[in-house]
Formats: structure tokens, C-alpha cells, sequence
């Protein structure tokens, strides 16, 4: 408990913080992870009723400015001098929370899962104030216990401290990390010992209404002017200390960050990641069920082209063992499409088994409500109800050398349409030098997840993997080595189709630049016709086969200058017996701490003999990132995407007027590039606030 209270100022000047305790002597996870650290960090935690804080003194070892992106939240790890808190007040070597900081004061803060992974979508109410001195710099944070989940009456909680100091490319933490792994890695926390178990936050309730009003116009089809104005609230509800409720009525997304274009040459669907904050916690045990290409569920789906009118979810820890998820979702309809109001349910429960390892089951329903087809009508017809039904077991070892997981899924449909299968299993084994993996998928023919992410059915496949690192005493290389990989495909009736392998070569320099080398081979046969263009031409026949080599570089530089750059180049075959040259590029500039600078391209040079002859795409992302201070930001994000011939103009402003509450304007344009006309155009305004009662 403090012995004074603790003002957030980035001054170790409260008695207090003369009482607490010191973590020093950290460990060196990389270059070697066989010696303390050469960067001296300094770690004092306090509590009172109502808060755990933090004081990290992290000192210098070189000297000269600190290296930072900006004051943008939830930074790029690799790309700033940082200081991250690790914990799992949960004690299952799963799941947790993380909060940090870079050296010039922005926030970053994420919830764990997995055992090391962290979801930087994910967002909550705390404070914390960066000061920077001649030897030193100090992070000191004040963390509502309202703000995270933790089992109640337990007395040691998981927990380290992880520094990257740029300047010396040292990466440490309190608590040894081997250096193959994160050092987020939950299975290699110290322990937290409290003097008396975490105090009962009580009754944790947050209310987060909005307001918004908005323009927009279509200039394309010659619309009029409309004008929105919506109200809604989010609602935040701890059951128990580890057992959370989320209410939402009426939910806008307005704000979220635009997504990132690609160039889109692949003959199966794009994925995008969610970043609407109502779905993001405890999202794993909905999210991560089953593989990145075999997704039962995908909350994106809800939502998409109805709003949604209400939902409530539940998640979080019944105790050490067992996790529970429930989520249910009501969208309205759309008459232009008479696409009809429905309902999505979803509910998961894990049981941890062993020290790390868990089994997970889920049920994922989807429900057109008030829905009777005819199936004679030139309109679309929607399906009156999908489920899915998963069981899967996931192998974490205690020392997280060896990883895997094996599920089950099916669907089912309206009169058995829609009724399929899935099963699939992988294992890894991740020791310091060698990794090597397994992967093999089924997916039947007719099995269909309306609500979930998969872009391939009808196929088995494996997918082998090898690769060897050597970690020299070197002054310019911190490790190299090379990767060898097998994906194949065959049909449901044992024919070969697919064959992407490649073997690679891969050095990581000590300035943490990197460099890659690859040669592929690809074989497809085609099992659907295929425009290989992807722009409505001419397609490719079924059953007609195709072969290619490829040579493929990749570089980064090092994250410590001003100005970065990385670049990656494809030259080699392509269907038909064409050829793709493919170049893509980022280049960065920022004046730090207040200014980023990017832009990103990618050019993609299609050859084939006629009918399509050549074709080029160019895809150009300029972008700016202005931080003011660490609560006031400013982005413009504009997309030109030959492809789909669109030019996108995204700006948003962001103020951050208390923890968790905000004031958003975002202005969206979309112009046809040639010629150069508005195709529409919209305004919002949005306010927030994150009200605890």
C-alpha cells in the first residue's frame, strides 16, 4: 500500500515512492540472452484502493536524444525507445494485460492472449506522464483497477518488464526471456507478490454514450444532400472482478481507422482485421477460434451491409480453469436490398488443461428473422439461418517450445444445404536455434461459415516447415539463417492443385535492420475459371495448369534514423505462362516527436499474351500523422488504387479530452481519378465519454 499519495507528474519525488521496492538488474534478451542487460532500468510499483502505479527510471546508456515515431497511442514496438509492463493476474500463463509507454510520452496499452500475443485495439481508461532528463527518462503511470480484470483473492500475479533501448539495440527484461521469443511471453513472467490480495474495485460499472452528426453527398449518382444525427451508448458492466458485460445500443464506428488497400491478384477473398473497440475484449475466444484461413467467426461480418441495432456481450475468467464467451447482435433490415434483420449469436468456453494448454468450444448461429423466400424473385435470396459448431484443442507447452492446436468444425444449413466439415491440426516446436512445423487442413466442399472467414473449400492440405538460425558474435549481425516451406493443395477427390514452396535466407543486423531472400515455386490447377488480372477480363479455364519461379528480396532499415525506408521486389513467372514484376516500397520521415511522414506503393507489372496483354497497377498511400501532444492527433491517409480506379482522401481528427473520451472529425472523400471527379463526400462529428459511476 502507498505510504503518500502519488501524483502523475514523472517526478520521483513522493515518499512513496522512496518506500517501494526496486526491479533492477534486468536480463538481456537481445542481441544474447545470457547476460543482464548493459541499459539499467529502474521499476518501483505501489498501490491504494483504488489504483496500481508505476515509476520506471530508465537510464541512459549512450548518449544523445531518445528515438521515437510520435506521440501516435499503441506505437510500433520496434520502432521506439519503450518501456512495456507485462502482466497475467490471472495466473494461467494465457491471458493478461500490458501497458507502456514510449520515451516521448505516448501511450500503449493492449490486452494478452495466447500467451503472448496483444491486441493494441483493445483500449481503457489510465494515465500516465513521460519527463525526460539529461541521463534519463522517467514513465509514470496510475492504472484504475476498474480498468483491468483480475481473479479476485489472489495474492501473486505473473508479471514483467520489458525495455528497448534503441540506441544500444538492447532488448531486456526483468524476468530472462529466451531470445526466440517475445518478451511478451507470459510463460516467462516473474512473480508479483502482494502484501494483501488486489483491493475489490467494487462496483465497476461505465457508462460511454455518444452523439454525432454528420453530411454526406453522392456525387455520382446526382443525390441530394443528407444530413445524419445519431445518439447511442456502450455499456460496461463487471460482473465480478474477472467477468465482464458489454451493452451496446445503437453503436457507430464512424471513427475507425480506414483500412489499408492492397492490390488484390489473389482468386480468393481479402482479410481485414476488426478494430471496432465494442468487439476487441476477451476477443480471442471468439476470434481466434480455429486458423488465420478458417475462421468460424469473424465479427466484421456483423454489420456490414445492416446496422446494427443493439447487442450485448459476455466475457472473461470464471476462475483459474475456465473462460466463458456469449455475444449476441441484432441488425436491422435494408429495404434497397430487402436484405431482412437478422440476429447473430455466438458463445465459446475454454477450460484450461496442464500448465498452458486449453480445449475451447464454440457455437456460432446466424438468423434471418421474419424471412420467407421466393426463391422464383429476381431479388437476392438470403439464407434463413447458418450454424457452426467447433471443438479444438490447443497445446501450449510450459516452456512454450512446443505449440499446436487440433479442431472440428461444422456447419449446417436450411434442408442440409450448407452442411459441412472441417478438421485440422499443426504442432511447432520452437527450441533456440531450430524451428520446424506442421500444419494439415480438410475443409469439405459444402462446409459454409456466413459469419466467419473462409475464402477455400473443398481441399486437404499440408504445410511443412523448417528453418535454422546461427546468432554469431558478431558486431554487424545478430542472427542468419535460412527457411524451407512446403504448402500443397489437393481436391476433395485426391488431385494435386496447388504447390507454393519456397526456400529462403534470412539475416537480422544488429541495427535491427533486416534482410530477406526467397525463391518460390508455384503450381496451380485451376479448380474455378480466373481472370488472372482480377479486372473482369477474359478468364483462365478449369483443370488448366500453371507453373512459375520466382525470386523474391526483402529489406528493412534500421528503425533508428529519421528517415526509414524498406522495400520489397517479386520478379519471375505467373499463369498463362506470363510473367509478374511486383515492387513495393515504404519510406518514412519523421520530425520526432511531432511528425511522421509516409508512403507506401506498390507496383505490380502483369505480362500475358492476348487477350490481356500487359497490365499495370499502381497502388500509391501517402500519409501523415500529426501529434500534437500524446492526447491531440491529427492523420490524412489518401489511397490511389489503379485497380479498382479510386483515389480515397481520409482525415481525422482526434482529441482526447480525458482518459477514454474523445472528440472525432473525420472528412472522407473518394474521387475518380480519371478524369478527375468527386464521386462522394462525407462529414462527421463525434463525441465520447467515458463516464464510471
Amino acid at each position: 500500500m502507498a505510504s503518500s499519495p502519488v501524483i502523475i507528474d514523472g517526478v520521483m519525488d513522493e515518499k512513496a515512492w522512496e518506500d517501494a521496492e526496486v526491479a533492477t538488474d534486468f536480463f538481456m534478451i537481445t542481441p544474447m540472452d545470457t547476460s543482464f542487460a548493459q541499459v539499467k532500468t529502474d521499476v518501483r510499483m505501489s498501490y491504494d484502493t483504488d489504483h496500481l502505479y508505476l515509476l520506471v527510471v530508465n537510464h541512459h546508456a549512450l548518449p544523445g536524444p531518445y528515438m521515437v515515431e510520435s506521440l501516435r497511442r499503441d506505437f510500433s514496438f520496434g520502432k521506439n525507445d519503450n518501456f512495456l509492463l507485462f502482466m497475467d493476474p490471472f495466473d494461467d500463463l494465457t491471458n493478461g494485460f500490458s501497458f507502456g509507454a514510449n520515451a516521448a510520452g505516448a501511450q500503449w496499452d493492449g490486452q494478452m492472449y495466447n500467451g503472448g500475443s496483444v491486441d493494441l485495439s483493445w483500449d481503457n481508461k489510465w494515465v500516465s506522464k513521460v519527463k525526460n532528463y539529461e541521463d534519463k527518462w522517467i514513465f509514470e503511470a496510475a492504472i484504475p483497477f476498474k480498468s483491468i480484470r483480475y481473479k479476485k483473492g489472489i495474492s501473486e500475479w505473473g508479471i514483467n518488464f520489458s525495455r528497448l533501448d534503441l540506441k544500444t539495440t538492447e532488448k531486456s527484461g526483468w524476468a530472462p526471456v529466451p531470445r526466440q521469443f517475445p518478451s511478451a511471453s507470459l510463460a516467462y513472467t516473474g512473480t508479483l507478490v502482494w502484501d494483501n490480495p488486489p483491493p475489490d474495485p467494487g462496483a465497476n460499472i461505465s457508462i460511454i454514450p455518444y452523439a454525432l452528426g454528420g453530411i454526406s453527398k453522392d456525387f455520382q449518382n446526382e443525390g441530394s444532400t443528407e444530413t445524419r444525427g445519431e445518439v447511442g451508448v456502450d455499456a460496461k458492466i463487471a460482473l465480478t472482478s474477472s467477468l465482464n458485460l458489454d451493452l451496446t445500443v445503437n453503436p457507430d464506428f464512424s471513427q475507425v481507422e480506414v483500412d489499408r488497400q492492397v492490390t488484390n491478384l489473389d482468386r480468393f477473398e481479402l482479410f481485414f482485421p476488426e478494430r471496432r473497440q465494442f468487439f476487441l475484449e476477451n476477443g480471442d475466444l471468439f476470434a481466434g477460434f480455429g486458423y488465420t484461413t478458417i475462421r468460424p467467426f469473424f465479427s466484421r461480418r456483423i454489420g456490414l451491409n445492416a446496422p446494427i441495432q443493439f447487442g450485448a456481450r459476455l466475457s472473461g475468467k470464471l476462475n483459474k480453469d475456465w473462460r466463458i464467451g456469449a455475444m449476441n447482435m441484432q441488425t436491422g433490415d435494408v429495404k434497397e436490398t430487402e436484405l431482412p434483420s437478422q440476429n447473430f449469436t455466438v458463445m465459446a468456453i475454454q477450460r484450461q488443461v496442464g500448465a498452458r494448454s486449453n480445449i475451447g468450444a464454440i457455437f456460432v448461429n446466424k438468423q434471418s428473422l421474419n424471412y420467407n423466400p421466393d426463391p422464383n424473385s429476381e431479388n437476392p435470396v438470403y439464407s434463413q439461418f447458418n450454424r457452426n459448431v467447433g471443438l479444438e484443442y490447443n497445446l501450449a507447452s510450459a516452456n512454450n517450445i512446443w505449440t499446436g492446436k487440433a479442431m472440428l468444425l461444422q456447419s449446417f444449413g436450411p434442408d442440409n444445404t450448407g452442411n459441412g466439415f472441417v478438421h485440422a491440426a499443426n504442432l511447432k516446436y520452437a527450441a533456440g536455434n531450430l524451428t520446424w512445423s506442421w500444419q494439415h487442413e480438410y475443409v469439405s466442399e459444402n462446409y459454409t461459415a456466413e459469419v466467419g472467414y473462409v475464402p477455400r473449400r473443398g481441399y486437404y492440405k499440408v504445410n511443412p516447415f523448417v528453418g535454422y538460425r546461427w546468432f554469431p558474435k558478431s558486431q554487424k549481425i545478430l542472427s542468419h539463417g535460412p527457411d524451407a516451406s512446403s504448402t500443397l493443395f489437393y481436391n476433395t477427390k485426391g488431385v494435386h492443385t496447388d504447390n507454393n514452396s519456397f526456400i529462403s535466407y534470412n539475416v537480422r543486423f544488429r541495427s535491427q535492420s533486416n534482410l530477406a531472400t526467397y525463391l518460390i515455386y508455384d503450381f496451380v490447377k485451376l479448380q474455378a475459371p480466373f481472370d488472372p488480372t482480377n479486372s473482369g477480363n477474359e478468364k483462365l479455364p478449369v483443370g488448366s495448369d500453371h507453373y512459375a519461379f520466382s525470386w523474391r528480396t526483402e529489406y528493412v532499415s534500421k528503425p533508428q534514423s529519421v528517415f526509414t525506408y524498406g522495400f520489397s521486389t517479386r520478379m519471375g513467372g505467373y499463369y498463362a505462362d506470363g510473367e509478374l514484376y511486383t515492387l513495393t516500397t515504404d519510406l518514412g520521415y519523421r520530425f520526432q516527436p511531432y511528425v511522421s511522414l509516409a508512403l507506401s506503393t506498390t507496383y505490380n507489372k502483369i505480362v500475358l499474351s492476348e487477350p490481356w496483354g500487359t497490365t499495370d497497377y499502381l497502388l500509391v498511400g501517402p500519409r501523415i500523422d500529426v501529434t500534437m501532444t500524446n492526447t491531440l492527433f491529427f492523420t490524412a491517409f489518401i489511397q490511389y488504387n489503379e485497380q479498382i480506379d479510386n483515389i480515397n482522401l481520409n482525415t481525422r481528427f482526434q482529441w482526447r479530452f480525458k482518459p477514454a473520451s474523445d472528440i472525432y472529425i473525420v472528412y472522407t472523400d473518394n474521387y475518380l481519378p480519371d478524369p478527375f471527379n468527386v464521386k462522394n463526400r462525407s462529414l462527421v462529428l463525434k463525441f465520447t465519454y467515458w463516464w464510471n459511476l
